[in-house]
């Protein structure tokens, strides 16, 4: 295996399947189940998921509420996503752990950095909720920070579309697709994979990231063999 430990990011938004919001069984099946194969070849899996599929905290302000307000309450988001994760993962017959950037105690233990890497050495799959615990911090952010402290050998984005490209594919269908970039050449080409403080992390850390298709299954397995799937940036 190319990766012993990887810190996989899921957007809140990619678990609405085909659903407008919410949480839909069958994404969160697919994602249950292609992150088992990859724990069944012995890699060490932290997961970090987003909330917009039930709030998004950078547009609470547009209807009212305190931005720091907002922040918090997307991070309570985040917990109910990753509490969902955490059920799926243990009915695939996974043993897990959900680690908070906020105190918790009936759901979820504190994000302790050693306790962290002692779970994942052990094989559960550690599930991190609630960002970093702070507001004006993106679950980006919180991806690339985790993957720092528990020492990943990666971090993979996953997402809907298959790479980074040059424009919006959705928007531009001629818009290029990269398969492997550098740091500089995706900030000097103003490229939108992660904010920038995350990026920024990463840059400074050394620690690559892929941008893939999560919603193919298969595909987070093939990463780990070190076949060529998304875009590596490093």
């Amino acid at each position: 295996m190319t990766y012993k430990r990887i810190l996989l990011k899921l957007s809140g938004e990619a678990l609405m399947g085909e659903k407008q919001h919410g949480i839909d069984s069958k994404r969160l099946t697919q994602y249950a189940e292609d992150i088992k194969k990859v724990v069944n070849e012995g890699i060490e899996v932290a997961v970090v998921i987003g909330g917009g599929n039930i709030f998004r905290g950078v547009e609470a302000e547009a209807s009212g509420i305190d931005r720091v307000q907002g922040d918090y309450m997307g991070m309570l988001a985040t917990v109910i996503n990753a509490m969902a994760l955490q059920s799926m993962f243990e009915k695939q017959g996974m043993y897990t752990r959900l680690m908070s950037g906020l105190k918790m105690e009936q759901v979820c233990e504190p994000f302790i950095r050693r306790r962290a890497i002692r779970h994942l050495e052990k094989g559960r799959v550690v599930i991190f909720g609630a960002g970093i615990g702070n507001p004006y911090f993106t679950t980006d952010s919180t991806a690339s920070l985790r993957a720092i402290e528990i020492e990943a050998d990666v971090v993979l984005k996953g997402t809907r579309v298959d790479g980074v490209y040059s424009e919006d594919p959705e928007k531009n269908p001629d818009a290029e697709r990269f398969s492997n970039i550098s740091f500089q050449e995706a900030y000097e080409k103003n490229l939108n994979i992660m904010d920038m403080t995350a990026f920024t992390l990463c840059q400074e850390n050394n620690l690559p990231i892929i941008v893939f298709d999560m919603n193919t299954p298969g595909n987070l397995q093939k990463i780990v063999a070190g076949e060529e799937v998304g875009t590596l940036i490093q």
